[in-house]
């Protein structure tokens, strides 16, 4: 908003048109973002605790779990909206709202943070762990995927560049017309994003943690690609209008470091799937439009991980009654091992920036 009203006003004085800037934008994005979370946090809580919405840890569902973390039951969880409401606002102030990529990406996160809400919703009604059937969960997700799908794919000012599949590591496309194989890399990209941070969504400042590291890589990558000359230099894949993205990561920086001084240990909220799914969701898809997804594999090794560890632990016990960790996902693991808390995840966040710093690393050998 503040790009469209002002930028036209630098022939009135040329000082507006550091609006035009990327990195200017950008920048503020992130303090204004930071700035607002931490504002209306506390607003959000009493809001929370007001209308009893806290978090339940079940004994019967898992003993063990229960006595480590039964001090957080009736912690205020669905604190994932007080990111999605900061990154609205934020992108209407300081994004260029005639990109399509930034609407593509923001109403991508607000309707996986729909889809969290109602999982979040259902759990406070019934007081229990789990919210919504795994079938409606995943059927809201790829509903959404296949409508991103089909914008990118029939969209004439990105489908040219959205249909191609990049290999980190190689400069050209391994493909440079998907066709409908494309509607399965986004499928699996947005669910598997989205599902990886709400795995990693376990303990204090974990999840919000990673997603701010991941963010900041893709930041940087957004920047680059849709620079001409930075990507023609660097040997990127140009993609038009995408340099836009810089502001919506940005966002999500400010907006998750916001976040985190109310959720650092002992968390004062949880964001719950609400913000989990909303943020997996969001990293995906800015994956798919500055065509780095198999780079989000590196640059969320966090999350892949906290995946990889639920699949191997069920298809472990499916296949031979037993458990290869002492619980999944893997950070509860170490938790039983008799891991603090707060130091499975502060390993975990250092892990998450040797991933993010392989990825920034491929910059020049992509």
């Amino acid at each position: 908003m503040l790009y469209y009203f002002l930028y036209p006003l630098r022939y009135e004085w040329f000082g507006f048109n550091v609006f035009k800037y990327i990195t200017f934008r950008a920048v503020f994005a992130a303090a204004t973002a930071m700035i607002l979370s931490m504002v209306l946090g506390p607003f959000v809580i009493r809001f929370l605790y007001k209308l009893k919405i806290g978090q339940e840890i079940r004994k019967e569902e898992c003993p063990p779990l229960y006595s480590l973390h039964q001090k957080k039951e009736g912690t205020p969880t669905m604190g994932g909206m007080l990111i999605l409401l900061v990154l609205s606002l934020t992108m209407l102030l300081w994004g260029d709202l005639t990109n399509k990529q930034v609407w593509i990406a923001t109403l991508m996160t607000l309707g996986l943070g729909v889809v969290g809400m109602l999982d979040d919703i259902i759990k406070i009604k019934n007081k229990r762990s789990k919210g919504l059937s795994a079938r409606a969960k995943f059927a809201g997700q790829i509903i959404l995927s296949l409508v991103l799908a089909s914008i990118l794919f029939w969209d004439p000012d990105l489908n040219s560049s959205m249909r191609e599949f990049y290999v980190p590591f190689l400069k050209e496309p391994l493909f440079t017309d998907m066709g409908w194989l494309f509607f399965v890399l986004v499928l699996l990209v947005i669910v598997g994003s989205s599902n990886a941070v709400n795995l990693t969504d376990g303990l204090d400042g974990l999840a919000i943690g990673s997603v701010v590291i991941a963010c900041f890589v893709f930041t940087v990558f957004a920047y680059v690609v849709g620079h001409a000359g930075f990507s023609d230099y660097l040997g990127l894949k140009h993609i038009n209008y995408s340099g836009e993205l810089t502001v919506f990561c940005a966002t999500l920086i400010g907006a998750g470091l916001g976040f985190l001084w109310y959720n650092a240990p002992p968390a004062q909220m949880f964001m719950g799937d609400t913000g989990s799914l909303a943020l997996g969701g969001a990293i995906g898809t800015v994956a798919l439009l500055i065509k780095k997804e198999l780079l989000l594999f590196i640059v969320g090794g966090v999350f892949v991980m906290e995946a990889l560890s639920v699949i191997l632990q069920v298809s472990f016990f499916k296949l031979r009654g037993k458990r290869i960790f002492a619980m999944a996902p893997i950070h509860h693991h170490f938790e039983m091992k008799g891991w603090a808390e707060t130091k499975v995840t502060i390993r975990f966040w250092i892990l998450a920036m040797i991933f993010g710093l392989i990825g920034l690393g491929s910059i020049k050998l992509m």
